[in-house]
């Protein structure tokens, strides 16, 4: 039987734009709401090292008071240096900055050896100055490994820096 090393084999970051802006008649957008998307995806630039999609709803739903075709959020997916460029700043840099920050629970690593991250402020990054954020914004981190199990999961990301809590 042979065993595998696992990796991590990409980081999708994703963030959704529902609050940032007003979905109007039509679909169109203010030129605030442009604003507002062009700065986020400006700092998703800044963040990430590579320029985001933009994602359009696929359909209505009118309980969420989306429209087809309005803008819906932004996404990237890393791999390679540019990931772990990333993954590195996330871990060194970003995750200390964080405010009362004790490590991520084991228990978010799914069956699958992945885990997701959300970040309630982009500010946490050191590439985007307190200053200059107009908005606040947060995102989603799925780091996915080849993992084949959780403890194979939690085993990678330790070996790569990714803190976890202690258990007590």
């Amino acid at each position: 039987m042979t065993y595998t090393i696992p990796k991590i084999q990409k980081i999708v970051i994703n963030s959704g734009v529902g609050k940032m802006i007003n979905a109007r008649k039509g679909g169109e957008t203010t030129q605030g709401e442009e604003d507002t998307i062009k700065d986020l995806v400006s700092e998703f630039s800044l963040i990430t090292g590579q320029k985001p999609q933009i994602l359009r709803a696929k359909k209505s739903i009118a309980g969420f008071k989306l429209r087809m075709g309005t803008i819906s959020g932004v996404r990237v997916t890393l791999r390679g240096q540019k990931m772990r460029d990333f993954l590195s700043r996330l871990v060194n840099i970003a995750f200390p900055r964080t405010r009362d920050f004790g490590g991520l629970e084991e228990k978010a690593v799914d069956k699958s050896g992945n885990i997701t991250v959300g970040i309630r402020e982009q500010i946490i990054f050191p590439e985007i100055p307190h200053d200059k954020a107009r908005k606040i914004w947060g995102m989603e981190i799925n780091i996915i490994t080849s993992a084949n199990n959780k403890e194979d999961g939690i085993k990678l990301l330790k070996e790569v820096g990714v803190p976890f809590r202690v258990a007590s």
